[in-house]
């Protein structure tokens, strides 16, 4: 069973609706037979990378509200992740454009690497500081789960990649997508939001139960064969 998941780098709570998602998996029985799939999604694309910029005056200037409204508002969200077991160090996190940073997911994609290159690319933003939207700072977080550095820096500085993007976030609009992070289970249930993780849970459970009927049953007559196990 497919889910699919809208979400940008940058975004707080994807990274923590990401947390409670795989909570909720990990209570599936057969979570094995799930397969993840990362969908792009820009909260701003005309984000200008800005490394001087904090993420309070970024808020501030973007919302239209005080310095210290803007601080709360990244105390309180930095709390949640805390209780999800993320550590969020948003006073330093680098405003940067995330285009790039989703070509490298789909990059990763074709090496099936997708999720562990989303909380690759979470993880930097969040916690490490890190400008996602440098192109050797992508090469070398792409080294680290084993991507060539030419293949990256190739693609990076090419248009690679970029349509996929915009048809994951023209999809977005298309099915009604309005927020981040949106999850899609077997294109018949959506969740908004990072929901509990009794909310995905339950949606998991009957999606999957409901996936798992459709599937052609075999009836199958034992004879006489040769197998990896017993041989022939």
């Amino acid at each position: 069973m497919k889910v699919e998941i809208w979400s940008d780098v940058v975004c707080p709570w994807c990274y923590i609706g990401k947390r409670r998602f795989e909570a909720a998996l990990e209570q599936l029985e057969q979570k094995e037979k799930v397969e993840i799939e990362w969908k792009s999604f820009q909260l701003d694309p005309t984000t200008v990378t800005n490394t001087e910029q904090t993420n309070a005056q970024y808020l501030s200037k973007k919302y239209g509200v005080g310095i210290t409204e803007a601080e709360q508002m990244v105390s309180n969200v930095t709390q949640v992740a805390a209780g999800v077991g993320l550590t969020y160090d948003l006073e330093h996190a680098v405003i940067a454009n995330t285009f790039k940073a989703h070509r490298l997911i789909h990059l990763a994609k074709r090496y099936n690497k997708q999720d562990e290159m989303k909380e690759r690319l979470l993880k930097a933003y969040f916690t490490e500081a890190k400008n996602i939207d440098d192109t050797p700072t992508l090469i070398a977080i792409g080294a680290e789960l084993g991507i060539d550095a030419d293949v990256t820096k190739e693609v990076l500085e090419s248009d690679t990649y970029s349509e996929h993007v915009q048809t994951d976030i023209k999809e977005a609009q298309q099915i009604g997508v309005r927020g981040v992070p949106f999850f899609v289970f077997n294109r018949k249930y959506g969740i908004s939001g990072a929901q509990e993780t009794a909310v995905f849970k339950d949606t998991l459970d009957k999606a999957f139960a409901e996936w798992q009927a459709d599937q052609p049953q075999i009836e199958v007559i034992d004879g006489d064969a040769c197998t990896p196990e017993k041989g022939c």
